[in-house]
């Protein structure tokens, strides 16, 4: 009887443990859901934690909700959790945006920023490799026999689009380069590589580029633009189908309304649109990425 008094006493002892940890019964809330962000993980990962949790508390503010930001190990991370309801509103380049949409068709298109109507990308090369500017896209065949590094391999600015010209000045990357292309992964990545000379030349985002230039990370006397590519639609934010049975009926429209209304007016919006490298976010719409998705088709990126 004694032993079967202490196992009953530890039994309790264990339930209250649990239940102070969380672990009550299944669906049983402690308070208001978080909505839960992320981003492609296209930059350094301290740089995108800053900005993402800036647009959390920006978020936070306006909506009145617990808002928690949720880093992914790669962009196809991003993808799987937004499709399986683990996420709630994803920073996606075009691709994975395009991507993200045929999975989720019912995903909610909120927004991009006002210089994602304008994007492009830039090929760089170690000035050790001798190849100099180029003036146009038929002259980016001078990378024909070079050692070769994209981004990642599901990146619109550093893989798709850099491919997508490549093939309009005759090369096929997986023939026409010395050896296979590499891919780094990230932007910032790439622009190590070419400047340690590991590879001869890369491509990647224009913005990450201009944003090491200017911070000084970027040594100019080992590494300069070979060509900056013409102008294509790329990042936006996609929210679940699944947000307003999560937080309530009509949250993603007052989501929307929250990030079409950063204009800068205060501190807090000024930080979040200089993380971004933006002065506003404007509306979008599915069929600005239509080039972008026949661009995949095109290159056996999408089935």
């Amino acid at each position: 009887m004694r032993a079967r008094g202490l196992q009953a006493h530890v039994a309790v002892l264990l339930l209250l443990v649990l239940a102070a940890c969380g672990g009550g019964s299944p669906g049983q809330a402690d308070g208001p859901a978080p909505l839960r962000i992320s981003a492609i993980p296209d930059r350094d990962p301290a740089e995108l934690a800053a900005r993402e949790q800036a647009l959390a508390g920006y978020l936070r503010q306006t909506l009145g909700v617990p808002v928690e930001y949720v880093p992914v190990t790669d962009y196809a991370a991003s993808v799987n959790l937004f499709r399986t309801g683990d996420l709630d509103l994803v920073f996606y380049g075009g691709l994975t945006g395009v991507q993200t949409r045929r999975q989720v068709p019912d995903a909610v298109l909120l927004a991009q920023r006002d210089i994602d109507a304008h994007f492009r990308s830039v090929f760089i090369a170690n000035r050790s490799a001798g190849l100099g500017k180029v003036d146009d896209v038929a002259g980016l065949s001078s990378l024909r026999g070079r050692r070769f590094t994209f981004g990642s391999e599901s990146s619109t600015s550093g893989r798709l689009m850099p491919e997508y010209f490549l093939a309009a000045a005759g090369l096929k990357s997986a023939t026409d380069f010395a050896g296979p292309p590499g891919y780094s992964g990230s932007h910032d990545l790439t622009i190590d590589l070419v400047q340690s000379g590991s590879y001869e030349a890369g491509a990647l985002n224009v913005q990450v580029w201009q944003d090491r230039v200017a911070a000084g990370t970027v040594d100019l006397s080992k590494v300069e633009v070979v060509f900056t590519t013409p102008e294509y639609h790329d990042y936006h934010w996609l929210a679940g189908p699944d947000v307003d049975d999560r937080m309530g009926q009509g949250f993603t429209d007052r989501l929307r309304e929250a990030l079409l209304g950063l204009d800068g007016s205060s501190p807090t919006e000024h930080q979040v649109l200089e993380g971004y490298g933006a002065k506003a976010l404007v509306a979008t719409a599915p069929e600005n990425y239509d080039e972008i998705e026949a661009i995949a088709r095109q290159l056996g990126l999408l089935t």
